[in-house]
């Protein structure tokens, strides 16, 4: 029987595609140890409000330390913890399923700024919203296995290593995956595809599918997994 493995890099809470893809694989690996680069998605996403798009930024030690890898960053200080909680409430006060998850929520922010690394709060919170969504992939980190030179040949190693026979990129990735490697190790890639999410009932104007999926638990509970399914779960 096949095996698909899927490999992304660590983001905060990350928007529903993120969670689609995890729920389109047999494992989960969160690639923590490659460079941290930053104004990216390693510690920061958008909620939706009534005065617009809003970022969440978690402070990170950076000054002094351009080639550290994501595993390697240090928060800065716990404050964010709170002012992430303050703004999550103020734009989902009034969502449907604010109430039921605010207890949640509050638990997971304060568990979250007791963590000193950046890897460590990413993964608190996919793990989190996995469960919620019910969503069982096992996930597992990057740096738990033995790393090859070379953006294809380092991939390629992670698969080999979990057993895989299929392996699931993100759509970004054609340009530089060598396919012609991938076939040489008998590793079939594909790549998922982030179109055709059906929209759903969503606070503050316009409709926003490029928010945290926080958004799509707070507005529709216990369908959200209904929201998390492109069309297309992924092509050659």
């Amino acid at each position: 029987m096949g095996k698909r493995v899927g490999i992304i890099q660590s983001n905060y809470i990350p928007w529903k595609g993120y969670f689609d893809f995890i729920d389109s694989v047999d494992e989960f690996i969160v690639f923590d140890d490659v460079q941290y680069t930053r104004r990216d998605w390693r510690n920061r996403n958008r909620i939706k409000t009534a005065n617009g798009l809003q970022w969440l930024t978690i402070p990170v030690e950076v000054k002094g330390k351009y080639t550290q890898l994501v595993r390697e960053t240090r928060v800065a200080g716990n404050d964010w913890s709170a002012e992430h909680l303050r703004a999550l409430h103020h734009a989902y006060a009034r969502a449907p399923h604010y109430q039921e998850n605010a207890a949640w929520l509050q638990t997971l922010y304060e568990r979250a700024a007791q963590l000193p690394f950046l890897s460590g709060v990413n993964l608190l919170f996919v793990r989190a919203l996995c469960e919620r969504f019910g969503i069982a992939t096992p996930l597992r980190l990057s740096s738990e296995f033995e790393i090859a030179e070379g953006k294809n040949e380092r991939l390629i190693s992670i698969c080999r290593q979990a057993g895989a026979t299929e392996y699931l990129s993100g759509p970004a990735a054609r340009d530089y995956l060598d396919r012609g490697a991938w076939e040489r190790e008998g590793i079939r890639l594909l790549f998922k595809s982030y179109a055709g999410y059906r929209e759903y009932p969503q606070l503050h104007g316009p409709f926003e599918h490029a928010v945290t999926a926080l958004d799509v638990l707070l507005n529709t509970g216990e369908r959200a997994r209904e929201y998390l399914k492109s069309e297309i779960d992924a092509e050659p």
